[in-house]
């Protein structure tokens, strides 16, 4: 990870003659208020017996046809382990299947079972309702630039830092 050093003589917690302070520190403001968002979420599909991660694992299933397991580690902002729990809760509920792949007899591939299909079908249009009432403070055009903005943001994190897990 590249880091820039920090001039001497400078104050503790400060960069460039900038003070760090949390509530302005746009990475931990990024952090919270994805935090504010799955909560508030998570209420829209608590009805459905649902946790986070497990709809994560539902909505990652749901845009393939089969997918290995461990691709769904790879396609959420979640460990392993948090995963291997979404998956097999979701497995003992009946929503996701998990099969050996013809392919190599090593990989489990997961797919939704139709009631699984359901399930996230009713809670999809639940999240898109909550998105709209998110962005419902936004322009058209203030909509287009914040998703310019995060795309750029994605981007950007990459060559930034290494991740810290």
């Amino acid at each position: 990870m590249s880091v820039t050093s920090v001039p001497s003589g400078a104050a503790p917690g400060s960069a460039h003659g900038r003070p760090l302070v949390l509530g302005r520190f746009t990475p931990y403001r990024i952090v919270a208020l994805g935090h504010a968002i799955s909560g508030r979420l998570a209420r829209a599909y608590a009805d459905e017996n649902l946790t986070i991660p497990e709809w994560r694992v539902l909505a990652v299933v749901a845009q393939a046809d089969a997918l290995a397991a461990r691709d769904v580690v790879g396609k959420t902002p979640m460990d392993k382990m948090t995963v291997s729990r979404a998956v097999a809760s979701l497995e003992g509920k009946g929503v996701i299947v998990r099969l050996q792949s013809e392919a190599d007899r090593r990989v489990n591939m997961l797919s939704l079972s139709p009631s699984g299909r359901a399930l996230f079908d009713r809670v999809a249009v639940l999240a898109l309702g909550f998105e709209d009432e998110l962005l419902a403070g936004l322009s058209v055009d203030e909509r287009a630039a914040f998703d310019q903005l995060l795309a750029k943001l994605e981007a950007r994190v990459q060559t930034v830092g290494e991740a810290v897990d």
